[in-house]
């Protein structure tokens, strides 16, 4: 197993800089918030995922009122004539560009069944149910894996606190369609559902695993478990480190790009493996869940720290000239999500019994 990076006490300093009475804004010049692009539904997704990190962690009357704006931030998103959400708001309050992207969507959907498995408050867990429960059926005629993915994910979450009806329905029919998907194109040599390796690659085993778990089929858990085997795999470097596909992604006959690496590679790939220990505990898991981890604190190809823990703030990627030095929120909202997950799984020890088990600890 790598050698354990150091732990740091929660911060919030960085998040609280780059929101306000609306959201958190998308982007950053170096440590401060760039009003020019907004805010935008994926990024307050996140930051609500944070919130319920932080509030298990700090209790949840420290987070309470920005969880409760990030809920009304995506409440405000959703068009009820399409049965969509918007993503892009500008920082006067005004939607833009109408109906978001389905991965928009899909995070939306993510964020809202965490909310109705953890968050100790009735009131929000109430509206989120709703909420969701409108937003759902729009996901059936997505076509992009990423997207469904994050909807299986959330209706995974949502199933362990409400089991049965639409969610499930739809939890099996995404799940299904992917794992189909995996089926025709995967190879020996290639064990992946499309050509191009490209951008938050571990969400699709995750679901798979997940999906699989909650179904009770094995095929489908046993899929996931060997994409992401392979995924770890090839992003593990000779001397231990993450070295995660670069921003210019890895087609199956071409050349894989080492640059830029981009923090959310290294989040997802350790929740797809601390999912993947839920059904297999295995050192290999926690092994991938601390080389992501220590990613973000130099563990990678330039030994270069990204993140900030004093702060609480992550710097947007790594480039072949060295770190970039913009610290947006997406980049930020990754480490939040990293070290909170990690520092779970150590208080814990490997292995649990659930997912909701996992999601249980440490809530004062």
């Amino acid at each position: 197993m790598p050698d354990e990076a150091a732990l740091h006490p929660v911060s919030r300093r960085h998040l609280d800089a780059m929101s306000d009475r609306i959201g958190i804004m998308q982007h950053a010049v170096g440590s401060h918030p760039d009003p020019t692009h907004g805010y935008c539904v994926d990024d307050v997704a996140r930051a609500l995922q944070v919130d319920l990190l932080h509030g298990r962690a700090l209790g949840w009357p420290v987070v309470a009122e920005s969880a409760w704006r990030g809920f009304r931030f995506i409440a405000d998103a959703f068009d009820e004539t399409s049965g969509r959400f918007r993503n892009f708001r500008s920082v006067k309050g005004s939607w833009i560009d109408g109906i978001g992207s389905e991965d928009s969507h899909g995070r939306a959907l993510l964020a809202l069944g965490e909310v109705i498995a953890g968050a100790p408050d009735r009131p929000l867990v109430e509206l989120a149910m709703a909420l969701f429960l409108r937003a759902l059926p729009a996901t059936s005629r997505f076509v992009y894996p990423r997207a469904e993915a994050s909807v299986v994910l959330g209706c995974a979450a949502l199933l362990d606190a409400a089991p049965g009806g639409p969610p499930a329905a739809m939890l099996e029919l995404l799940a299904g369609r992917i794992h189909h998907s995996y089926q025709l194109r995967a190879t020996s040599t290639w064990p992946w559902l499309e050509d191009t390796l490209t951008y938050e690659n571990a969400v699709l085993p995750r679901a798979l695993v997940v999906a699989g778990r909650q179904l009770g089929r094995v095929a489908m858990t046993d899929t996931g478990l060997g994409a992401l085997d392979w995924l770890i795999d090839v992003q593990a470097t000779a001397e231990g480190h993450l070295s995660p596909i670069g921003n210019g992604w890895w087609p199956r006959y071409g050349e894989r790009s080492r640059f830029d690496q981009q923090p959310i590679e290294a989040t997802a790939l350790l929740l797809a493996a601390e999912s993947a220990s839920v059904v297999d505990g295995s050192a290999h898991y926690r092994s991938a869940m601390e080389r992501s981890y220590g990613w973000f604190l130099g563990a990678n190809d330039l030994g270069i720290g990204l993140a900030d823990p004093v702060r609480g703030a992550c710097r947007d990627g790594l480039t072949r000239q060295g770190v970039n030095m913009n610290e947006g929120a997406e980049s930020t909202l990754m480490w939040l999500i990293a070290a909170e997950h990690i520092r779970r799984v150590r208080a814990a020890g490997l292995p649990v019994t659930t997912e909701t088990e996992l999601l249980a600890l440490s809530i004062p």
